[in-house]
């Protein structure tokens, strides 16, 4: 098989969860367990760092791979989902894994790994902690696929868990309030290793924080308490924070919820200290200065053009969303373009009830099975005031926002990766 063929026998055989929802899901670890006996437990031959948590995840992992990159370490990440490349899930220092390697796992381990019937996501994990050990890492940083206690990636011992805030997604799988919520997403504190916690939230969800890494003796740091002294200044470039062990620097990721995410990874970078990484404070300033050239990032309020100005935004829930509406309505422009498009499993109507209502709505359908139908959404957004057109394409949408606008306005592209993930090829 050609990499084509590859990628094509992964989606058949082992259906992504990203791509066809509920169907693809398969809870608990018996097959992680099984598929890391068949290949002899790589992940202990390197130290690793987890990170959890409803949204932020992606950006906090990369932040940390790429402060640990600076610091002289060499790093694997692995994060999901990709948006145009499957390799985007699997990178060493900031360098996606190669296509032939890909290949060649799946035709050398096929016999054995059909047997366990992993799913796409337990096998690509394995594929990545495999190639991270032939790639002789120091250091992998795992982003957590869907919830934690259950979570493929749960087999793993970290020398940190971090978990970056709780809010309402995937409640058919996590449970209908953020403590049960938060309880799944607390199955990745492990006995005796310390969790950061990056955002509290309520008092019950805090709770929960406390209650179970006191079970297990694990250190538990609050990054709001930990570090107080943060300070995180919106500028016209972006962001600029401040720390108490940290002078002015700025971030190159300029989303509206990165202050939250920055101070999550300077707790996280005091507490790795404490463990026995040596990180200078200048990799941690060069990291968050230039996360996106060190690791490939992308999707994070992005700017795709500049007349007229498009960006592009891969949050996907009302948590996330609220942040990006916020955002959109304190930018200047004349007018605001929305090419919009949702998950059919996710919260629509409290998405929908967060938009601004000062734009004109392209709803669009992205290309996956998961995918809402874009009429659908279009009626459901009229109760909530927004209006516009639909379009059967996400090429479709971009197009008639592009024809429509005019240099001093802003069009925004989101309201699901998966519309983020067919809307970036057209700017490449």
């Amino acid at each position: 098989m050609n990499y084509e063929e590859t990628i094509a026998y992964l989606y058949q055989q082992m259906p992504e969860y990203q791509r066809i929802g509920h169907l693809a899901y398969k809870e608990g670890l018996d097959n992680s367990l099984a598929l890391d006996a068949i290949f002899d437990h790589p992940h202990r031959r390197y130290r690793t760092i987890h990170v959890g948590g409803t949204n932020g995840k992606g950006s906090t992992s990369h932040l940390l791979a790429a402060i640990l990159q600076e610091s002289g370490y060499k790093v694997g990440v692995y994060t999901s989902p990709h948006l145009i490349d499957f390799r985007e899930r699997m990178r060493v220092n900031g360098v996606m894994i190669d296509r032939q390697y890909v290949i060649d796992f799946v035709e050398k381990y096929r016999e054995q790994f059909e047997s366990v019937m992993p799913s796409f996501f337990e096998l690509t994990m394995e594929m990545a902690f495999l190639w991270f050990a032939a790639q002789n890492v120091d250091v992998a940083v795992i982003e957590v696929g869907l919830g934690g206690r259950l979570d493929s990636t749960n087999i793993i011992s970290p020398d940190l868990s971090v978990i970056t805030n709780i809010g309402f997604d995937h409640m058919r799988f996590l449970g209908s309030t953020l403590p049960k919520i938060a309880t799944e997403k607390a199955g990745i504190i492990k006995p005796h290793t310390p969790v950061v916690i990056g955002e509290m939230g309520y008092t019950e969800v805090a709770q929960v924080f406390i209650d179970k890494a006191k079970s297990v003796e694990a250190p538990l740091i609050f990054a709001e308490q930990y570090m107080s002294n943060f300070v995180a200044e919106r500028t016209a470039r972006g962001w600029l924070f401040q720390a108490d062990n940290y002078p002015d620097f700025p971030g190159e990721l300029k989303g509206p919820a990165q202050d939250k995410n920055a101070r999550t990874v300077l707790t996280a970078v005091e507490v790795l200290l404490e463990t026995g990484y040596t990180i200078p404070r200048e990799a941690v300033c060069k990291g968050f200065e230039s996360v996106i050239a060190l690791t490939g990032l992308m999707g994070r309020w992005q700017q795709l053009r500049s007349s007229p100005r498009i960006i592009c935004d891969i949050a996907h829930n009302a948590h996330g969303l609220r942040y990006v509406a916020e955002q959109l309505l304190s930018e200047d422009y004349d007018r605001l373009h929305l090419v919009f498009g949702m998950a059919n499993d996710k919260d629509v109507d409290a998405v929908l009830a967060l938009m601004p209502k000062n734009g004109r709505y392209y709803f669009t359908r992205a290309s996956v099975e998961r995918a809402m139908d874009e009429k659908r959404l279009h009626e459901q957004a009229a109760f909530y005031g927004l209006q516009g057109f639909t379009y059967p394409s996400v090429s479709d949408a971009i197009r008639a926002a592009k024809e429509n606008a005019g240099e001093n306005d802003l069009i925004f592209i989101g309201g699901s990766s998966f519309v983020v993930a067919d809307a970036l090829p057209l700017f490449v």
